[in-house]
Parts: structure tokens; C-alpha cells; sequence
């Protein structure tokens, strides 16, 4: 898989690639016996993947801070699919309140967790802080979906272990894990404002996503669960994820155009890591177009990986609201 695969959408090993569609990727698979959360499911990509998870029968439950667009997309859902199971809660990602209000709603629903989509975001912002005084690429990027996942992994390994079916956890994170800080994570200086980067700053919330999925793999494996952690790049895409820097982006892709790909298209990697049967037991793995890929040599670094979990923990812990 390389530049070629991507401008040609020539399918790689999997049988799919660039070109492909989450609904072409998931075809004939049912998907009814399964529960999923998306995170950013209102919009994008993350409804996108809600549409089709519904379509192939999964109970789908979108968390999203917009409720109202939440809805809209649920009620789209359903009007092009009358079988479908959709549930909305909201979730703001850059509040650890927001997330634990969120987990204690959802286990009121008493239902079933066999996959959770790490997927909603906020790309190259101003610099600004978190209600608990984190810098708020990372705090949504990656902090909030960290506390939300060890908030649902006991609900997940239980449904595991009743249903002896396998839960999989999908983090979205970028091909812009590559472009970071010196010092990689700012472990030291997180919240620094002098030394903000909005570009850099995504990039190390990016790298985040990847390490956090291989960590967590690294431990759920130890603890025997029969869960899996994987994370990935779904390509260039025309979001509201580009709000920030939309002119910018504009401009871009008029020089790029033969790599940017469908909200269909975007959405078809989240959705084969979700689903296929191909991927059952496959833990810890970084993938593009559907395929298995190598990250950079930093998101490969299990020693990061460890120092930034224990970080992380710190951070949820001790963070306060500003």
C-alpha cells in the first residue's frame, strides 16, 4: 500500500482500499447480535459509520455534544431504514464531567457494549483550555476518550465474557501523528501557550490515539480479555472536523484533490476495523485503507505508550475545572 494504492484505489491484501466504502466493506455481514458507541456520531465520518453499523443491524448509540444534530442524524437514519436501532446521548469530550455523566447514562440503558468507536474531534484550534484546564486538542482528542474507554471496559469485557463474543475498541487518529512536538508528548509542559502549536498540537493528540489503542491492547491481552484495541488514518475528508482552518483546507485540496476521498470512503476503515470477521483476534495494529499499515517509529514506542497511560491517569485524577 502506498501512494500509488491510495491515488488508484487498487485494493490492498483485505480486498479493499482506497476507494472503498463502508458499506462495501461490511456487506453481508450482520452485525445484530452487536452494540456500538460513536463517538461524533452527529456529523462526518462518525455518522457515516453510525449509518452503516445500523444497516448491518447493530444497535448504535451516538455520543455527541450537538444533541440536536445528534437527532437529525438519527432521524436520517431511521427514515432510510425503519429497521434501524439508534440511541442518542450526549457527550462533550473536552469535559471528564461530561464523560463520566455520559458512562453513567449509558449503563442506566442496562445494555450490552461490543464496540466502541473513539472517533469525534477537534482539529487545529486556537490555543484555549479544557473546563479542567487542559490543553483542548489533547483533553478531546485523546484524554476524554482515554477516561471514557476505562470508564465502559468493564461493561465491554463482561458483555465479552456473557456473549463469547469479541468486543473491539477503534481510536481514529491521523496520518498528521507524524508531525509533533520536539520532545514528542509534552509531558512536562502541556498546557505551555508560549510553545503552542495548533498543527503540532493535533499531531501529538494524534500520536496519543495510536499509542493509548496499543497500550491498551498490550493490556487487555495480559488480562486475557477477549477484547481487541486497533487504531487508524481515515484519509483526507472534507468534515466539520476542518472548521478551524476550512479556507485553508479549501485551498489544499484544490492541489490535492486526487487523494481526498467521500464522507463513504472516510468512513470505510472505521468500519471494516469494527466489523469484519477477517480482523478476529487482530490487536494493536495502525491501519489505512483497510489495510494494515506500519505507523511512524514513535507511535511504535512501547515505552512512550506506558509513560504516556501513566500520564494520562495522572491527569484525569488531578484535573480540575478552570
Amino acid at each position: 500500500m502506498g501512494i500509488f494504492s491510495l491515488i488508484t484505489g487498487i485494493p490492498g491484501p483485505s480486498g479493499f482500499g482506497s476507494a472503498s466504502t463502508a458499506e462495501q466493506v461490511t456487506e453481508g455481514i450482520d452485525a445484530s447480535n452487536l452494540t456500538a458507541i460513536v463517538t461524533g456520531g452527529a456529523s462526518g465520518i462518525g455518522a457515516e459509520t453510525a449509518r452503516v453499523l445500523a444497516l448491518r443491524g447493530a444497535h448504535v448509540v451516538i455520543a455527541a455534544r450537538n444533541i440536536e444534530a445528534a437527532n437529525d442524524t438519527k432521524q436520517f437514519i431511521v427514515n432510510g431504514n425503519k429497521a434501524a436501532r439508534v440511541d442518542v446521548l450526549k457527550l462533550d469530550l473536552s469535559s471528564l464531567k461530561s464523560v463520566r455523566a455520559f458512562v453513567a447514562e449509558f449503563n442506566a440503558l442496562d445494555i450490552p457494549l461490543n464496540i466502541l468507536i473513539n472517533n469525534a474531534g477537534v482539529m487545529f484550534c486556537p490555543y484555549q483550555l479544557s473546563e479542567d484546564g487542559i490543553e483542548m486538542q489533547f483533553a478531546t482528542n485523546h484524554l476524554g476518550h482515554f477516561l471514557l474507554t476505562d470508564l465502559l471496559l468493564e461493561k465491554m469485557k463482561n458483555t465479552a465474557r456473557v456473549t463469547g463474543t469479541e468486543g473491539r475498541i477503534v481510536n481514529l487518529s491521523s496520518i498528521a501523528h507524524v508531525h509533533t512536538y520536539e520532545e514528542v508528548i509534552r509531558f512536562d509542559n502541556l498546557n505551555d501557550q508560549s510553545g503552542y502549536n495548533d498543527k503540532k498540537a493535533y499531531g501529538q493528540s494524534k500520536l496519543a490515539n495510536i499509542s493509548h489503542a496499543n497500550e491498551l491492547s498490550r493490556r487487555l491481552q495480559e488480562d486475557g480479555a477477549n477484547i481487541t484495541a486497533n487504531s487508524l488514518h481515515p484519509g483526507l475528508i472534507m468534515t466539520n472536523l476542518m472548521r478551524h482552518s476550512s479556507l485553508l483546507m479549501k485551498v489544499l485540496r484544490v492541489f490535492t484533490i486526487i487523494f481526498w476521498k467521500s464522507i463513504p470512503q472516510g468512513a470505510a476503515t472505521t468500519c471494516y476495523v469494527a466489523l469484519h470477521p477477517a480482523l478476529k483476534g487482530v490487536t494493536g495494529k495502525y491501519f489505512l485503507d483497510c489495510n494494515e499499515m506500519k505507523p511512524s517509529p514513535l507511535a511504535r514506542d512501547t515505552v512512550m505508550a506506558k509513560k504516556l497511560w501513566d500520564f494520562s491517569n495522572k491527569l484525569v485524577k488531578s484535573a480540575q475545572p478552570i
